[in-house]
């Protein structure tokens, strides 16, 4: 049944209402702009679209009730319900939760004139899952309905990529790039896939051809993200300064003010460089839980700290001053959120945060988090380098700099050697992961990576492929990890040989210092 839209509610009050809900959420007064959204839906309780904003925002707050909530009202409002269905699936997907998403595109998939969008949504979904069969076939149904769709054929291709289809593939993708789509990030995926079908049949000097034509279409949009990047690194440079080791030991000092202690380790290192592996491997121990590469420790611990200092305020001045009831609060913010995101409660297991992102932010963990343990994924940066430049990531302030070999280098060298300048100042313990040992010793390294957490070691760890396949992951190597371990990424560099070595000079002091020289 739809509600008769209200008419005269006057545009200009809606619109101020939700500019100041905006500006609301921007200050981090999330309630306030929920509290403003609620009342711009009693005035116009027909509004779908303000339904769904508001089911958004209690997501972003991880109040999965309350989104289910509005999303429910905006579909029983609305007019266009596989339409609305479909957009409710994307704003679950917006707060990262899966399962939601998944309700919503199978109720829209089921209603009469359902678009193609939504059986890419789901055949993308079930890949996560590794369900490659049944992603296929919802590809297959979004090709009946549109055999033109280019997403479809985006999803298909790379299907038959991860089901070993290799020469099927290509041509699908071919079919992409030769057609008339005029979505620049669209026809970049598809050359980016062209390059990992071609890595895969051995033609290496066309696979890279094929990466830089993704490149040259991504830059246009990412052009604005460079001097974002440039002062990030110059932060980087600045941290590396100003924290040192007697500020860390004082932090140290302070911990017992900020009881109880927990469980708790942070997974780091440079992306692609192991950490989604060791991440499944300890998953699959009863004895943990991981958090996989959400932005609870910056959104919730971190930035309310930050509250009330002006932009360039260094972080030794933001933790230096922050009072222990603000880390306080802090450290209860994470772990409520971090247990409403998962669904389930710590209880006595230890949480993994595994995050790349957060190797910048040690420091900041170090202070609100002093029992937190630190493992830092290794892996050879000849490696590292060319697996972040081959990723298709969409345009944002770090991922511009993979749109060259010497902007992937310059960034590497700025995420590690920030590492290997803190290292020797850290007082929480550490332990570094080399990604080549994990897969050639699987159960020795994993062995002393649960050594090192304190936790017994437990035989399931030995199945993380089968666990792997029994979620959804968010990391871009979510199709590596959901099979048994594997050489075939280890001295992938030596097939771009010739690409990589201008580079090579550059990275050498860092390959010495991390033992790969």
């Amino acid at each position: 049944m739809t509600t008769k839209r209200q008419r005269f509610v006057p545009q200009g009050l809606l619109s101020r209402l939700f500019q100041e809900a905006a500006e609301a959420w921007k200050h981090q007064d999330y309630q306030q702009s929920i509290e403003t959204l609620e009342r711009a839906a009693k005035l116009d309780p027909a509004n779908a679209g303000i339904q769904l904003d508001l089911g958004r925002a209690y997501g972003m707050r991880y109040d999965y009730s309350g989104a289910d909530r509005c999303l429910e009202k905006a579909v029983r409002i609305a007019a266009r319900t596989p339409e609305t269905l479909a957009e409710a699936g994307r704003r679950c997907q917006e707060f990262g939760s899966a399962e939601m998403a998944r309700r919503y595109f199978e109720r829209a998939a089921q209603e009469k004139g359902a678009p193609a969008e939504v059986f890419v949504a789901l055949a993308e979904i079930n890949e996560r899952h590794a369900r490659l069969e049944e992603a296929t076939q919802l590809a297959e149904r979004a090709l009946e309905l549109d055999a033109s769709h280019p997403p479809a054929r985006l999803v298909r291709a790379r299907l038959d990529r991860l089901s070993g289809r290799l020469r099927l593939d290509a041509a699908c993708v071919r079919a992409l790039l030769n057609s008339d789509s005029g979505d620049p990030w669209l026809r970049a995926r598809g050359w980016y896939e062209l390059g990992e079908i071609l890595d895969r049949l051995a033609r290496y000097d066309e696979a890279l051809e094929a990466f830089l034509e993704a490149k040259a279409l991504v830059r246009p949009a990412a052009s604005h993200h460079g001097a974002t990047l440039r002062r990030i690194q110059a932060r980087v440079r600045e941290m590396e300064e100003s924290i040192t080791a007697s500020a860390l030991e004082r932090w140290a000092a302070a911990a017992e003010a900020l009881g109880p202690l927990r469980r708790f380790a942070i997974l780091c290192g440079h992306p692609r460089s192991g950490t989604t592996l060791l991440e499944q491997v300890l998953d699959s121990h009863p004895g943990v839980m991981t958090a996989e590469e959400t932005h609870i420790l910056h959104d919730e611990a971190y930035l309310p700290l930050s509250r009330g200092f002006p932009a360039e305020a260094s972080l030794l001045e933001v933790l230096d001053s922050a009072p222990v009831s603000r880390l306080r609060q802090s450290r209860e913010n994470y772990f409520r959120f971090t247990e409403l995101f998962l669904g389930r409660t710590l209880d006595d297991r230890t949480l993994v945060d595994k995050n790349p992102a957060l190797n910048v932010l040690i420091p900041a963990a170090a202070r609100i988090f002093p029992e937190a343990k630190f493992l830092i994924a290794l892996r050879d940066p000849r490696d590292v380098c060319l697996s972040c430049f081959m990723q298709p990531l969409a345009p944002n302030p770090v991922s511009s700099a993979y749109l060259s070999l010497e902007g992937t280098v310059t960034q590497f060298l700025s995420v590690m050697s920030f590492w290997r300048v803190l290292l020797p100042r850290l007082r929480n313990p550490f332990l570094e992961v080399r990604y080549e040992e994990l897969v050639d010793d699987l159960e020795g390294v994993s062995r002393r990576a649960l050594e090192f957490l304190g936790i017994a070691w437990d035989d399931r760890v030995m199945r993380f492929d089968e666990h792997a396949r029994s979620k959804q992951l968010r990391s871009p190597s979510y199709a590596e990890v959901s099979k048994p371990v594997s050489r075939r990424a280890v001295g992938r560099w030596q097939n771009y040989r010739r690409h990589l070595e201008p580079y090579v000079a550059r990275l050498e002091p860092m390959m010495r210092t991390l033992g790969y020289a």
